[in-house]
């Protein structure tokens, strides 16, 4: 199984308040392991790992072990995440909440019970409740700290005067820096509690976002879905094994054995575990260079001979056999097409 990931807008965001706060980027990608790929595409996946490390770097950098509940007060959700344009294109917060309990892993992928539902709405003692349904939250509290402070700093930022949070409450100890947390969120915070969760007033699950767009929501969603989707096929084995291929196609020898050694299993185990999900090395290998092919000429960026090499044809006559075979027509009609 693949290691959880969280986006790289997510990463960024966090680097560039880091470095906006004084912290020095080059020391942030030394002591993170962060890097300027990783971060070239914001929906790129960085490992949970990565991004913990860079909180930690950021902190001592910055010298505020307060630092998250200030990332999170001053960024609204809307620069961190394609899943914060389709929140606030949704008519309600609770239209919202419910987008970003279907979207959430992709902003960040965390071990919570019940997947889809990170975030719960939950009647307890007489009161509402949002409660986050993580595991193990105090093996990283800044994630606490940095979500509830954008949840409550970012309604009262932008929707001033509308009710929302009452009292905060969240399971890890109070740390030093305990009084910053009632100064940026603006209410009580008990803390080594129960849960970690937000008390709020129940109109805020029917207070409009005043941007509600369904034209907007529709493009963003079936972004995200795709990206959804994309997240998910990287935790199979085929989506794995695909991951590896993409980067060495053009050199047309990457064999099974090379592929199962980089995922740190022998030849048998690779073998068995395609084999479980319907499919052998020797399709998927094939059917990556269709798909590859496909894209590069459709691009049109590349030429016929050029898309050869790149899914690693050595002569381009053995391409137009296999391309012709793959979708019954030339590559080089497919390129004037």
């Amino acid at each position: 199984m693949s290691q959880p990931t969280v986006s790289a807008g997510y990463a960024k965001t966090l680097l560039d308040f880091a470095v906006a706060q004084g912290a020095s980027a080059d020391a942030l990608h030394r002591r993170s392991g962060l890097n300027d790929e990783m971060l070239a595409d914001p929906d790129n996946r960085v490992p949970l790992q990565v991004y913990k490390d860079l909180m930690s770097a950021a902190k001592a950098l910055c010298d505020d072990p307060a630092l998250p509940l200030h990332l999170g007060a001053a960024k609204n959700f809307t620069e961190v995440s394609v899943v914060g344009l389709i929140c606030y294109s949704a008519a309600t917060m609770g239209e919202a909440l419910l987008e970003l309990n279907r979207f959430g892993r992709l902003v960040a992928e965390l071990d919570i019970p019940e997947q889809d539902e990170r975030f719960q709405v939950q009647q307890i003692d007489g009161g509402m409740w949002l409660v986050d349904t993580r595991t193990d939250p105090d093996s990283f509290p800044e994630m606490t700290e940095e979500t509830w402070a954008r949840f409550i700093c970012e309604t009262a930022r932008n929707f001033p005067g509308q009710p929302f949070a009452l009292s905060v409450h969240v399971t890890h100890a109070r740390p030093e820096h305990g009084d910053v947390y009632a100064q940026v969120m603006q209410v009580p915070v008990v803390f080594e509690s129960v849960r970690n969760a937000i008390l709020f007033d129940p109109a805020w699950l029917m207070m409009p976002t005043n941007r509600g767009n369904t034209y907007a929501f529709g493009v963003l969603s079936e972004r995200a879905e795709k990206l959804l989707h994309d997240l998910e096929s990287s935790r199979t084995t085929r989506g794995q094994v695909e991951r590896f291929l993409i980067p060495v196609l053009h050199k047309g020898d990457a064999n099974m054995a090379q592929i199962a050694a980089a995922l740190g299993m022998s030849r048998q185990s690779l073998y068995r575990r395609l084999k479980a999900e319907g499919i052998s090395f020797e399709s998927l290998h094939d059917d990556l260079r269709h798909r590859m092919a496909v894209h590069y000429l459709n691009a049109r960026k590349v030429s016929v001979n050029e898309t050869a090499y790149l899914v690693g044809f050595s002569d381009p006559s053995s391409f137009s056999r296999a391309f012709k075979r793959w979708t019954g027509d030339s590559p080089g009609s497919r390129k004037r097409a």
